[in-house]
């Protein structure tokens, strides 16, 4: 596959009354073509800021993208003319938020909000801009589409919003959509048709997906690559399997390890496993790993020295951790180890 988006060393700040808010501390990827990518973390952890960063946008003040590099199709977001960024957002890249209520204008018709972007992108007229808008709402699963271009967003169910925007999101036929939390506010059961939706629609598209959440198991359902968020900082990027089977991050076997599970043999019930302490305050400027506090394995080096993300050996080459530690023998890492830190 061909690469379609690299970010590089992507570092974002806000500047509030209450102090600097180091939101994400140099991320760095590579999306391919077709890819669908899971980002996953608690809250705080710069999962939905570092995408807001990749569209431009970033509210300034307070906030500001400080460095970095978004490589998209040849061309780096970051230092496009706002007037360009536009003609990206929308067709170029798409993007689904948590809320459809709040992302929706209550004051204007389902059918004007999505035929705006076709007018602007496409250049269609109103009337080929209202056929391909009731075409856009069948194919996302709402019956008698044509009709209900004329209700207000009020007039939809939570889960229909919720499809309203990702027909929104595909008028364009964009390369890349980024789902942020878009199932979030929904019961399972229409989380379950959604996903199942995206899942469809990536297949007829083409598209590469970023899905940003915080539940691992919508991840592992729909994601191709997992990329592991703590502290504005990349902890743990793979394959599905490579992340669920093989866990090399002390804060992902955390996570995994804070899951109900529904195949103990013995049928003894025990108590969640929780990862002790708190999330990091993000107005203190990071300083080693960001996961130190709340580590098992920590080391002396790990309040010193941020590790860098890098991959394992061999067929694990595509398996990236940023730790000093083998969580697999709680000891640590060869290079720790040569430099005699304990």
């Amino acid at each position: 596959m061909e690469t379609l988006m690299e970010v590089k060393n992507l570092v974002t700040r806000f500047y509030t009354q209450e102090g600097t808010v180091y939101a994400v501390n140099d991320v760095s990827y590579v999306l391919e073509e077709g890819e669908t990518l899971g980002v996953v973390g608690e809250s705080g952890s710069g999962k939905s800021v570092h995408a807001l960063s990749i569209m431009g946008l970033i509210p300034s003040p307070p906030g500001k993208v400080e460095n970095g590099e978004v490589i998209f199709r040849g061309r780096d977001l970051l230092k496009l003319p706002s007037d360009e960024m536009r003609l990206v957002r929308g067709a170029e890249i798409a993007m689904v938020f948590q809320d459809p209520m709040t992302s929706l204008n209550p004051v204007l018709t389902i059918g004007s909000q999505i035929t705006e972007a076709l007018k602007l992108h496409k250049g269609m007229s109103n009337r080929e801009a209202n056929h391909r808008a009731a075409e856009l709402l069948e194919l996302v699963g709402i019956p008698d589409a044509a009709s209900r271009l004329n209700n207000y967003p009020h007039q939809f169910s939570g889960g229909m919003r919720q499809r309203v925007m990702i027909a929104m999101a595909l008028s364009c036929d964009p390369k890349l959509l980024i789902a942020d939390e878009p199932t979030t506010a929904l019961d399972v059961t229409i989380q379950a048709q959604i996903i199942e939706l995206v899942k469809r629609l990536k297949e007829e598209f083409g598209m590469a997906i970023i899905w940003i959440t915080h539940d691992l198991g919508v991840v592992a359902g729909i994601s191709d690559n997992i990329q592991v968020m703590y502290g504005g900082r990349i902890m743990e990027r793979g394959s599905v399997e490579a992340v669920f089977g093989d866990t090399r991050h002390p804060y992902t076997l955390g996570l995994l390890e804070s899951l109900p599970r529904l195949d103990e043999e013995s049928g003894v019930r025990e108590k969640l496993h929780q990862i002790e302490g708190s999330p990091p305050d993000m107005r203190i400027e990071p300083v080693g790993c960001p996961f130190a506090p709340r580590c098992p394995y920590v080391l002396d080096k790990c309040w010193e020295q941020q590790p860098p993300l890098e991959p394992g050996e061999g067929s694990e080459a595509n398996h990236l951790k940023a730790c000093w530690v083998d969580v697999r023998t709680a000891e640590p890492n060869p290079v720790v180890a040569e430099e005699g830190v304990a």
